[in-house]
């Protein structure tokens, strides 16, 4: 591939790979994890609540890797609270999994700025042929794609299996049960998910300018090896 086509794509590549640690960057501070809406069981129970008479019950709940809001229905109106996971949250969540969302999120936006220097830096330098060259590229993008998708992974795990959300709104709560009635994953969530396509996206861009991906044989140093095999 000539080198200007070359040098386009490690640009465009470096470019994506700059955008992620933004978009991880701002994901990480929001509260637009998941968006959902918890059921005040305990009242619903109580006045046998059904129909619209259920809406009175039903209050919203969302939050991030840091901090949320829940507005709370028992059917005398809503009822908004502030809450944060450091450290009020830390007794009730399932702590370890969530702490290590939150380093991989870290590390996530390291290599991904890592990469895009390396990027640039083969776009337009003359790189060696180990780390500062298209091993580097597929390392930093191997690791990068890497967290996104244990991210991906141990959220869900903690909102899906560890129950998060009904966990976080019956903190606090003495006499009233809540329930989830609804959630859905919010656009931090989805910002993730495309970080992990872009880093997949630009490892079959170092493919298509024309490097062999790390440990695969060529035909050619094939052949060799098997030509000094016959010689002995």
């Amino acid at each position: 591939m000539p080198a200007q086509q070359k040098r386009i794509i490690f640009c465009l590549a470096g470019v994506f790979s700059f955008a992620c640690a933004l978009g991880t960057a701002a994901a990480i501070g929001t509260q637009l994890w998941i968006r959902g809406t918890i059921l005040c069981q305990t009242g619903a129970l109580l006045v046998n609540a059904t129909g619209q008479e259920l809406e009175k019950f039903i209050g919203e709940i969302q939050y991030g890797l840091f901090y949320g809001k829940r507005v709370r229905q028992c059917g005398l109106g809503g009822r908004p609270f502030q809450f944060s996971f450091f450290p009020d949250l830390l007794k009730i969540i399932p702590a370890s999994i969530h702490v290590s969302v939150i380093l991989f999120c870290t590390v996530l936006i390291v290599f991904a700025l890592l990469g895009t220097g390396f990027f640039m830096y083969n776009a337009f330098g003359s790189p060696y042929e180990t780390l500062h060259g298209p091993v580097g590229l597929y390392l930093w993008t191997f690791i990068a794609c890497s967290c996104s998708c244990l991210i991906l992974i141990l959220f869900s795990s903690e909102v899906k299996i560890h129950h998060l959300s009904e966990k976080i709104a019956n903190f606090k709560e003495g006499s009233f049960t809540f329930k989830t009635h609804s959630e859905q994953f919010a656009d931090s969530f989805w910002i993730i998910l495309g970080c992990s396509l872009v880093h997949f996206m630009n490892a079959l861009l170092i493919r298509f300018a024309g490097f062999e991906f790390p440990f695969s044989k060529s035909k050619d140093s094939a052949t060799t090896t098997g030509a000094v095999d016959l010689m002995y």
